[in-house]
């Protein structure tokens, strides 16, 4: 189900007391004009999934946390931020994988260029 990102924490909210209290997998796909990052739920009582989409522009990248209903989403969610160069809005942004690297251009985007020369941190 397609989604406003500012409608992200209430959804994941309501899914969650609908009994959708695993998070499977957060993902995102770079389609270069916009970004959609794909929520992963099920209900497994019920054994039914649902998933939330929300796009954002490449730009200005960023969705709020979802930390607080699923707890399971920090990794995804570093992993995000370090992969995609999506600000996760509502909580600290540390590194996971990539502890040097200055995230620009972040390695899963299409902009990405590889064996080109990038900067990291020392």
């Amino acid at each position: 189900m397609k989604i406003e990102r500012s409608e992200l924490g209430k959804k994941a909210g309501e899914l969650k007391a609908q009994g959708y209290s695993y998070l499977v997998k957060i993902t995102a796909v770079d389609y270069e004009k916009y970004i959609e990052v794909v929520y992963m739920l099920r209900n497994l009582s019920e054994n039914r999934d649902e998933t939330l989409e929300v796009d954002v522009d490449p730009a200005d990248a960023w969705v709020p946390t979802v930390i607080r209903e699923f707890p399971a989403a920090d990794w995804y969610e570093r992993e995000m931020f370090e992969m995609f160069g999506i600000e996760i809005k509502g909580r600290e942004a540390r590194r996971l994988l990539l502890e040097k690297w200055n995230g620009k251009p972040a390695p899963l985007r299409k902009n990405f260029v590889w064996n080109a020369p990038y900067e990291t941190s020392d």
